[in-house]
């Protein structure tokens, strides 16, 4: 490194917060350098606005709005934009559009470089791009809301720190399976009286090539972060593709990248976007281009599996759809399950890969603390608990969220056809943002008897994945059918989260067993303030890889050591 940052510089500001990253996802203790609150980002963070953030933040997202998104990347063939934000504010930003026969080849010629600068010098630069988007966390909040439809608090929470936290997982996990291998060794094997066989070798993690970031609509830098960093960290360089409505979070971060990148003395276009036009399906063309050697994919079923199919030249990484099921046995807690759910199936308007939709309820009945419940009750006691934490108009739309797109309203009102409505939707309106489309969640009711959903001509509704605000009350004939609902659902459609309730050690037992078999992450009796469709980095997996919800986990080992290539070189001694 030569000029603006330089390795002791980069070493004191970030090298101790590496080292604890390493202990975190060792020890997988609470611990995160992000703070959460926006009151922790300096003193203006004081005046930030629930639905529109602070003044600073607001200001500079305002700035962007209308205008040409620069990069100074090469290859740029044109301007494209189509952004609309869910809230009804006008967008207008147009960003570069590659020609990617110019792109790709100056994002690798900087590959050498990068390789050379070694593991600890890579990770430390992107702890640098990371704080830098930390100190910038609500104009990215700003961006994350008005792309995805997320509420302000979670676009900030879930876009900023809880992102910039997955981001710095994955540089972790990156910087200790690299450094698993020792730089150099001496090598010698006795040959008893003859002189010993001596070796000198070296090894060197080695790129695989450019890695393709395929970012989502609805958590553009949550689940963005994670593979952008995991590759950057381990040598690639890392061309963004995001969705064409949610295009923002990642220019921004880009733009950040390529900042550092410069002043840190390597090349900016180790990191590139590639923007694109209207129905123009760049990233079918980009996924099978000889120089993509990695692709991380975050959305539908149908495209993720034609990356797994057709991108044989790379190493892919998707994250798709899923059945996420809770079964209700019983519990000791009763008010507080209901609290839990009713904020769990709430929260951004269900749009979350997380979210519950199959609530299993076996139709006797359940035991709780409060006496015995029959289906019918349970049914009706979680539409009230979900209709008063939403009945403040207010209060429901910091915590819905926007409708991020058609496809999702749509979907929403062909679901009262699929069942008894147990609980109806109903329009809120937007204290702020008038035009928004908000919708509470919809509950339907719906037969869990085995001959609806046994065998291979099981065809009910909550067998496959209903992305939005919908959720299936489901009348099983006992907890065990609800435990063979789960195992099908899970083995066949896949599902990134399980929840239970139950205060039998035999159920739990036998919940427990079906989601290590079908690989799927459980929580269990939750009743406080830890919700089943959240998780925490540093500790919490995001996904199993061992589903059809995913095929790796956010973050493991797995998720970075293929991303790279040990490469020894040996030399007589």
């Amino acid at each position: 490194m030569t000029t603006g940052l330089t390795t002791a510089q980069l070493t004191e500001m970030h090298r101790p917060t590496l080292d604890q990253a390493l202990e975190a996802i060792r020890t997988r203790a609470y611990w995160s350098p992000h703070p959460e609150h926006p009151k922790a980002y300096g003193p203006e963070g004081k005046t930030a606005r629930p639905s529109l953030g602070i003044p600073e933040g607001l200001a500079a997202f305002e700035a962007l709005r209308g205008a040409r998104f620069d990069l100074d990347q090469p290859g740029t063939d044109g301007w494209t934009g189509s952004e609309v934000s869910p809230y009804g504010v006008e967008m207008g930003m147009e960003y570069p559009h590659p020609d990617i026969d110019v792109l790709l080849p100056a994002m690798k010629a900087g590959m050498p470089a990068w390789r050379d600068a070694g593991p600890e010098a890579r990770a430390l630069v992107c702890l640098e791009i990371l704080a830098r988007i930390s100190a910038r966390s609500h104009e990215f909040a700003q961006a994350v809301m008005h792309t995805s439809g997320q509420a302000y608090m979670m676009a900030f929470q879930a876009g900023g720190p809880h992102a910039q936290d997955r981001g710095l997982e994955a540089v972790a996990y990156a910087f200790a399976e690299q450094v698993r291998t020792p730089e150099a060794a001496d090598w010698s094997k006795p040959q008893g009286k003859r002189d010993p066989l001596r070796l000198n070798k070296t090894f060197t993690a080695v790129p695989r090539g450019i890695a393709l970031l395929i970012g989502c609509n609805t958590f553009p830098t949550w689940n963005g972060y994670p593979g952008l960093f995991a590759s950057l960290a381990t040598g690639n360089p890392v061309l963004v593709k995001p969705h064409p409505q949610a295009v923002l979070p990642l220019a921004l971060t880009v733009r950040t990248a390529r900042e550092v990148l410069r002043e840190a003395g390597f090349d900016p276009n180790l990191v590139a976007l590639a923007a694109e036009r209207p129905d123009e399906g760049i990233a079918k063309v980009l996924a099978v281009r000889p120089e993509i050697r990695v692709i991380d994919y975050t959305g539908s079923t149908a495209f993720g599996d034609w990356l797994e199919t057709h991108a044989r030249q790379a190493q892919v990484f998707t994250e798709k759809a899923g059945v996420n099921t809770v079964v209700i046995d019983s519990t000791d807690g009763y008010q507080g399950m209901l609290a839990n759910l009713a904020f769990s199936l709430s929260l951004y308007s269900g749009q979350m890969c997380t979210t519950p939709q199959n609530l299993l309820i076996p139709r006797e009945g359940i035991t709780t603390d409060a006496g015995p419940k029959s289906y019918d009750e349970v049914v009706a006691d979680l539409g009230a608990a979900v209709e008063g934490l939403l009945g403040d108009d207010a209060r429901a739309s910091a915590l819905l969220g926007a409708i991020v797109g058609p496809r999702v309203q749509e979907r929403l009102e062909a679901a009262t056809g699929l069942g008894g409505v147990a609980l109806a939707s109903r329009a809120v309106t937007h204290p702020e943002f008038p035009d928004a489309t908000v919708r509470t969640p919809l509950m339907v009711k719906a037969d869990g008897a085995r001959k609806f959903w046994e065998g291979a001509d099981g065809d009910a509704p909550y067998l496959s994945e209903c992305f939005g605000p919908v959720f299936f009350a489901v009348a099983v004939d006992s907890t065990a059918d609800a435990v063979a609902l789960l195992r099908r659902t899970t083995r066949d459609k896949g599902a990134m989260t399980v929840g239970a309730y139950t205060t039998s050690p035999e159920v739990e037992r036998l919940v427990e067993e079906a989601c290590l078999e079908e690989c799927a992450q459980l929580s269990l009796n939750l009743t406080g303030g830890v919700y089943v469709n959240q998780t925490a980095a540093f500790s919490d997996f995001h996904g199993s890889g061992g589903n059809p919800s995913a095929n790796a986990t956010l973050c493991d080992s797995a998720f970075v050591a293929s991303r790279f290539r040990m490469i020894e070189v040996r030399r007589q001694a």
